[in-house]
């Protein structure tokens, strides 16, 4: 069965972390999965995010899974968050995507939605 997780939830929700370890159980377990970072869930996707020596990374743990991390352009470019050819396209002086996350249109999350069996959103 195929999974799409829908990440919705800011980095500092609970629920953020609710999808990565699912995402890590189904890695573990080899199910077929696919993620979409929409609304504030673009925010995993900031290089740019501090978080303190004694907690985890939301970020570092999802680049660690090494699958393709899709977020969502138009939600990133308006929370601040953007890779270097959409900096260039819009004027702004510098990039912050995070290594290994992919921005895309919402073409790529009606593509999915139409391909998988189950959609979980957090």
């Amino acid at each position: 069965m195929s999974t799409l997780l829908l990440i919705t939830s800011a980095p500092t929700s609970i629920h953020a972390w609710h999808a990565l370890g699912l995402a890590q159980a189904l890695h573990t377990q080899q199910e077929a999965f696919r993620v979409f970072f929409y609304q504030d869930g673009v925010s995993v996707a900031n290089a740019l995010q501090w978080v303190p020596d004694d907690q985890r990374n939301l970020t570092t743990e999802w680049q660690k899974l090494s699958i393709r991390l899709p977020v969502c352009v138009s939600a990133a470019l308006a929370r601040g968050i953007t890779d270097e050819e959409n900096a260039k396209r819009h004027n702004i002086d510098q990039h912050n995507l995070a290594y290994g996350f992919e921005l895309v249109g919402l073409g790529e999350l009606a593509d999915a939605v139409q391909s998988t069996e189950r959609l979980i959103q957090f």
